[in-house]
């Protein structure tokens, strides 16, 4: 059984329950509805944001996404009936309990998995009882990590009676309960995605962040590579500040723009990651730093040191460019003066409700030059936008 489910979070930069942002149809989509639906959100954000495009040359740039199996990752609830156990997700509207077969919004490799390995499941009583959640983490390449969560402590046994499930499938697996995590291998997969004919490896941890369509993740990172080939003065590079680098995701690929880059990010096993996808890159001129946008506004202002920068000769950069990819609360209004001292500025949004406030304040000093919508969950309001602005 399949139907439509809608889910809403606050922050874009959390993993998500059944969906992320504005909301996703769980079980149909319309593939054949979905160039007239993605003409309708482009109209809506043109609309929205008409009053800051009054100098804007060019016209929006629209990246379109698969119209199905375009999500890397998926959770649904567990729900236990009988001898039987389904996957659930709830309607947003009456809470109701949809049962579901498939996911067509999901990756190829989630719908391969879903029954068969549920059937795997309910023949072991040890694995089925108490599980109440099961999470998919899938990349382009066909890797699979798979949380099975439960209101139950995890003993040996039950990994001896998982371990034949990660063989069987060729998957990983891991185990949650209350304050308990069990391995059997590893947390993570590695996603691979091409930019300009180039392959990217990416190492992605299971419970972090990870932009969950990663066909329109390649999109993204071509085109904030395209917008900033060209920086500083006379054309030369400079260096570039990142705030909200969590993986390093569009960090490895930018960095070839730049002389240097400093980047932030304040979740330590996204730091973690950032570090592990530089090396496996070969990216060699990123310093990254764990803190806060507010805290680095500080030590850029000379307000406070910090230990955590100690490393870092500030003083040493001739910054050009800053890109910022908060979470949907957007930028606070001290982050927003920082960004304004740079001449160019790179902003993807996954809200463009704070991006239209915060360009209150950052068109005041800079004109946007470039526009970009991404679609990043086809059949959803929600807009993830690009926008490059540069110094008036």
């Amino acid at each position: 059984m399949t139907a439509a489910v809608t889910s809403s979070h606050n922050d874009c930069n959390t993993l998500d329950g059944n969906t992320h942002g504005t909301g996703v149809s769980a079980g149909a989509t319309f593939p054949e509805h979905y160039q007239a639906l993605l003409d309708k959100k482009a109209h809506q954000l043109q609309q929205l944001l008409a009053e800051y495009l009054t100098e804007f040359p060019d016209t929006l740039e629209v990246f379109a996404s698969a119209p199905e199996h375009f999500r890397m990752r998926a959770e649904f609830r567990v729900w236990h009936e009988d001898d039987g156990s389904h996957y659930i997700m709830f309607d947003q509207a009456t809470r109701a309990r949809i049962a579901m077969t498939r996911f067509p919004v999901g990756s190829q490799r989630i719908n391969e998995l879903m029954q068969p390995l549920m059937e795997a499941i309910c023949q072991h009583d040890i694995l089925r009882r108490k599980l109440f959640q099961i999470e998919f983490l899938t990349t382009q390449s066909g890797e699979a990590l798979v949380s099975l969560l439960y209101h139950k402590q995890l003993d040996e046994t039950w990994v001896a009676a998982v371990r034949p499930l990660r063989e069987q499938f060729g998957i990983d697996i891991i185990g949650r309960a209350r304050k308990q995590k069990r391995l059997l291998d590893k947390d993570w997969v590695t996603e691979e995605l091409t930019i300009d004919g180039r392959v990217w490896r990416y190492n992605q941890v299971e419970n972090s962040f990870t932009q969950p369509n990663a066909g329109i993740n390649e999109k993204m990172l071509g085109w904030a590579k395209d917008v900033t080939t060209r920086t500083g003065n006379n054309g030369k590079p400079g260096d570039l500040v990142e705030l909200y680098c969590g993986n390093g995701n569009f960090t490895c690929v930018l960095a070839g723009n730049f002389d240097r880059v400093l980047a932030t990010e304040i979740a330590k096993s996204s730091v973690h990651s950032a570090q592990i996808n530089f090396e496996m890159n070969g990216v060699e001129n990123v310093t990254i730093a764990r803190m806060s946008s507010e805290e680095f506004t500080q030590a850029l202002n000379r307000e406070r040191d910090f230990r955590r920068l100690s490393h870092v000769d500030l003083d040493s950069y001739n910054f050009s460019t800053i890109l910022v990819d908060p979470p949907r609360a957007g930028l606070d209004p001290a982050t927003e003066a920082l960004v304004q001292r740079f001449d160019r500025i790179v902003y993807v949004s996954c809200n463009p409700l704070t991006l239209k406030e915060n360009l209150k304040t950052l068109t005041q000093t800079h004109k946007i030059e470039r526009l970009a919508l991404f679609d990043q969950f086809p059949y959803t309001d929600h807009m993830e936008t690009g926008v490059l602005l540069i110094r008036r």
